[in-house]
């Protein structure tokens, strides 16, 4: 058993003091308010539940930065996309566990203690399957394993380059797959989890998954996850209407059943009407504003959305940059400049922006991977403690707190984190970084020699 004691934590309720939390078995067995510290406690200053981290592409934090030299007179996401395609290439399933170790030992250094892989690279370079089809997958629980950091494995399926069929381009030989095939490697992936590890189901997006395609995906697990993307780009849009009579979003709430199981990733260019639809749905809009700056993808209406009642979370994607704080600040920012206002995703109930935010992506992401936020009883002991010595929190209380570390950080506020009741962060370090680093660092000498 294990005591923590909190001289102020975020529960469901609202900020209290003198919090202390015990842990039985991974999981929280009891949560007190109003206490003084016992001579068994382990003492700490803020605590908040854990976060989340509903979208990420844990390979590509290897050629983060890498992609930022202008190539071309109108560079974008599809000029990107070249780039990572030719980054890809060049992993194997050993250096895909080592850039993803070292992406995972990041986000729980910055308060994420859950992630949603979702998973595409599955083939080897040349295109061919792996003798052991989930041999990438296991490169991913592997270093979710070395790290501590909760997975949601979502097994992509991607079939086609473009709307209508069409067959895949050279440069995505390593994401194809078969029906067949797919439902072969979702149960071999399923079979490495173990705990509280979940799988769900990834169509790539309508791009890559035609409408008989999605149908039969949809049959494989029907209680897991279901993420897809969609809407990133108006190319997609203007496609979609093409080919399908439907904007993305339009057609996906028209004729997949989205419920609260899904997760629609990215959905940045929608009407009016399909934003208060999506709201409606129960599911979860999948943001990744961070990511979607730095492609140049486009602004998420998020003040209609949330006024609507929608449910979102936040993912790292790309991990260009991996930070809690900087992707609820670039949500909130976003807006502001669109909009030329300030305060933009608060509401007279919910003042903080910082705390309306954290709360509302830690409820949909928990919602999206099947995970928990929240300390409370029963719930995995995902836990974040905030250094109060940080510039931008001291002298701060309740959801200040939050906003402090959000909109005034210039480092890393995190002190401690503890997934499932194990500590995995001490002093804002991850207690691997050093191994993970070290072969982290290895790879990428390899890679980029």
């Amino acid at each position: 058993m294990t005591q923590l004691w909190f001289k102020t934590a975020l529960l469901p309720q609202g900020w209290a003091g003198r919090v202390r939390v015990r842990i039985e078995g991974g999981r929280i067995a009891g949560v007190e308010t109003q206490v003084e510290p016992a001579s068994g406690d382990e003492r700490h200053a803020i605590a908040l539940p854990g976060q989340c981290n509903v979208h990420s592409h844990g390979f590509q934090r290897g050629m983060a930065g890498l992609t930022e030299q202008r190539g071309r007179p109108h560079d974008d996401f599809w000029s990107w996309r070249e780039l990572m395609y030719r980054f890809l290439d060049r992993l194997d399933p050993e250096d895909i566990a080592a850039i993803t170790a070292q992406a995972y030992v990041e986000m729980l250094e910055t308060g994420y203690t859950r992630v949603g892989e979702f998973h595409y690279l599955h083939n080897a370079a040349n295109g061919q399957r792996y003798d052991a089809p989930e041999a990438t997958a296991a490169a991913i629980v592997e270093a979710a394993r070395q790290t501590g950091i909760g997975l949601t494995l979502l097994p992509v399926f991607y079939a086609h380059a473009d709307f209508g069929g069409t067959p895949p381009a050279p440069g995505q030989r390593r994401f194809i797959s078969n029906l067949d095939g797919f439902a072969r490697l979702v149960d071999a992936s399923e079979k490495l989890l173990d705990g509280d590890d979940r799988i769900g189901i990834a169509p790539h997006s309508l791009r890559a998954v035609t409408p008989d395609e999605l149908k039969q995906l949809l049959t494989l697990r029907p209680a897991a996850p279901v993420h897809i993307h969609a809407a990133e780009q108006t190319k997609e849009v203007e496609a979609s209407i093409a080919h399908l009579r439907a904007r993305p979003v339009e057609w996906l709430l028209g004729n997949a059943g989205v419920d609260a199981r899904w997760c629609l990733v990215h959905s940045i260019h929608l009407t009016e009407v399909e934003t208060d639809a999506l709201a409606a749905s129960d599911a979860a809009a999948g943001l990744c504003p961070v990511t979607e700056a730095n492609l140049g993808d486009g602004i998420f209406p998020a003040r209609r959305y949330l006024d609507a009642g929608g449910r979102f979370a936040t993912g790292t994607d790309s991990n260009i940059q991996i930070d809690i704080a900087a992707e609820l600040r670039q949500l909130e920012y976003s807006q502001r400049l669109r909009d030329r206002a300030r305060g933009c995703l608060a509401t007279p109930e919910e003042p903080s922006v910082g705390g309306r935010l954290f709360r509302a992506a830690g409820t949909g992401g928990a919602q999206a991977l099947q995970g928990e936020f929240g300390i409370v009883v029963g719930h995995s002991a995902d836990i974040v403690s905030l250094d109060a010595d940080h510039s931008s929190l001291i002298e701060r209380n309740g959801d200040a707190l939050i906003d402090g570390w959000i909109f005034g950080s210039n480092r890393p506020a995190v002190d401690c984190v503890w997934r499932g009741g194990k500590p995995v962060v001490r002093d804002g370090a991850h207690l691997a970084r050093a191994e993970v680093a070290t072969r982290y660092r290895k790879t990428l000498a390899k890679l980029l020699a």
